[in-house]
């Protein structure tokens, strides 16, 4: 099989030719249709990343296709599903082997690439602000990054429940895509007083970040009392840190989302979110944001739209 294999973190990746997988207990063989890019797959590439897989191994965390054999003790999944699966690993070739409890039977009404695109940037935002910061109606809700792959499922499911989104992204572009998936305001990253402009809309009761570094800091004194912020990962490179002092002024809460992490202490908690983000699909009420969809002899051209920012949604590679 074909796949974009990593033997080093000092060396890029490249498109090779390994042996076709063999299920194993517990485990299913998957004919790949498509698979999801996410940043996290930059940072397996220089090791980074807090669940980089022991080398060598094949990039590519969410994939959607079709089932091509059980291994022993599989139930509830038959060859010829068409499913999506978060392995965290393995995706970008053309068959994988995953664990079968990692598996969702996809909606008769979705296609491989939304399926490769829905995973972990719905779950993401879904978890963090229903489950973590409990959003509620009528509350002001602050998206950095509102274009990217899960920020823009921020806004989407911020405005599903009910909330005043503010989107903050990098340009008219960007913010146009933001604005198309439902935020109310729009302010551009790279126009001024981030702090000043939240402020003139009231403030903000929960901050999704998924960018870190000064946006950070602009959201964080931009906070109503009591207002909670998500820290969701770092794309700008920089870490902010928290003057803890701060926080009990204005009565604040700091809360992380690692959306895989649930997998190992509360896995119940990520099913039955997908329960609910498979049923709003199917309902016609979220649709994923797909800017690219590139064949796996792009995928360094993919990864690379990433690094750069210059896709919004999510970049998709398929498989001939």
């Amino acid at each position: 099989m074909r796949a974009y294999h990593i033997n080093s973190h000092d060396i890029s990746p490249q498109l090779t030719e390994l042996p076709d997988p063999a299920a194993k207990a517990d485990h299913i063989t998957v004919s790949i249709r498509a698979c999801g890019l996410n940043f996290a797959d930059l940072l397996m590439i220089d090791g980074s990343y807090q669940d980089t897989p022991p080398l060598p191994f094949t990039l590519g965390m969410e994939v959607a296709g079709v089932v091509e054999t059980l291994g022993e003790g599989v139930t509830g999944i038959a060859v010829g599903d068409r499913v999506a699966v978060f392995g965290g690993q393995g995706g970008l070739a053309s068959r994988g082997v995953f664990d079968a409890a990692r598996t969702v039977k996809m909606p008769d009404s979705m296609s491989f690439e939304d399926a490769a695109a829905f995973q972990i940037a719905y779950g993401t935002s879904h978890l963090a602000l229903d489950h973590r910061a409990r959003l509620r109606p009528g509350e002001t809700l602050l998206v950095l990054g509102a274009a990217g792959g899960v920020g823009l499922t921020a806004v989407e499911i911020g405005k599903l429940m009910g909330a005043n989104v503010i989107a903050c992204a990098r340009g008219a572009d960007k913010l146009k895509v933001a604005q198309a998936a439902g935020a109310d305001h729009l302010i551009d990253a790279t126009a001024g007083d981030l702090r000043a402009q939240v402020k003139a809309l009231g403030g903000a009761d929960v901050v999704y970040d998924a960018v870190g570094g000064a946006q950070f800091t602009d959201a964080f004194r931009a906070c109503k009392p009591e207002a909670r912020i998500l820290c969701i990962g770092f794309a700008s490179g920089e870490v902010p840190q928290i003057k803890a002092n701060h926080l009990l002024v204005k009565n604040l809460t700091v809360m992380g989302l690692y959306w895989g992490g649930y997998l190992d202490f509360a896995p119940g908690v990520l099913t039955g979110s997908l329960e609910t983000l498979f049923g709003w699909y199917a309902e016609g009420r979220i649709r994923p944001h797909v800017s690219h969809v590139l064949p796996l002899e792009r995928v360094a051209e993919g990864l690379d739209l990433l690094r750069t920012r210059k896709s919004t949604g999510k970049v998709v590679i398929t498989m001939p």
